[in-house]
């Protein structure tokens, strides 16, 4: 065994300790490597930790902008749609008047033509009255001279004594007939 350790190797726990030239050497890498890694490599690292932690704010920023704008737009659409109820309220009420003045006007017109329909009738009513009554009389006024005629047995041969005649006793039925009603 002791074979292959060679001659001035150390012994014991030394054998875990490297040489001092060793630990000069390996202390000069690092600290070589460290120069290089904190001049180069850190200042990098650093850069694109600061490149996102400005994305971040950035969108953070954003965010924040957009929903300030979500809220500003949300509140003018509220408003929108408060006005735009508003003026359906009042376009409603505008309508309702406006169909009662319709109504009314229609009611009006109805009534005005009604009127109209009742007098023209009423008209209607009394020239054919005024005409049946010119028709009776012309009616009874010759049967009245006949009659006479017969009575008396000679023919009235005056006829503006007949007309008088005639006239006088229509004259004498209206006064015999009942109140308000005419013949």
């Amino acid at each position: 065994m002791t074979m292959w350790l060679a001659e001035g190797a150390p012994k014991g726990f030394n054998l875990f300790i490297p040489p001092w030239s060793e630990v000069i050497i390996a202390l000069v890498a690092v600290g070589l490597i460290a120069i290089v890694v904190v001049k180069y490599a850190v200042p990098r690292y650093f850069q694109v930790l600061d490149e996102r932690a400005e994305v971040i704010e950035g969108g953070i920023a954003r965010a924040r902008d957009a929903e300030s704008e979500i809220a500003r737009v949300r509140q003018g659409l509220d408003a929108e749609k408060e006005a735009a109820r508003i003026e359906a309220a009042r376009l409603r009420e505008e309508a309702k008047t406006e169909a009662q003045a319709i109504v009314a006007a229609a009611k009006a017109k109805a009534a005005d033509d009604a009127r109209r329909t009742a007098e023209a009738a009423q008209r209607q009513i009394e020239s054919e009255r005024k005409a049946a009554e010119v028709s009776l009389r012309a009616d009874v006024g010759s049967l009245a001279t006949e009659l006479a005629e017969r009575i008396v047995g000679e023919a009235l041969k005056d006829t503006a004594l007949a007309g008088r005649v005639v006239d006088r006793f229509l004259a004498e039925l209206d006064e015999r007939a009942p109140s308000g009603k005419s013949a």
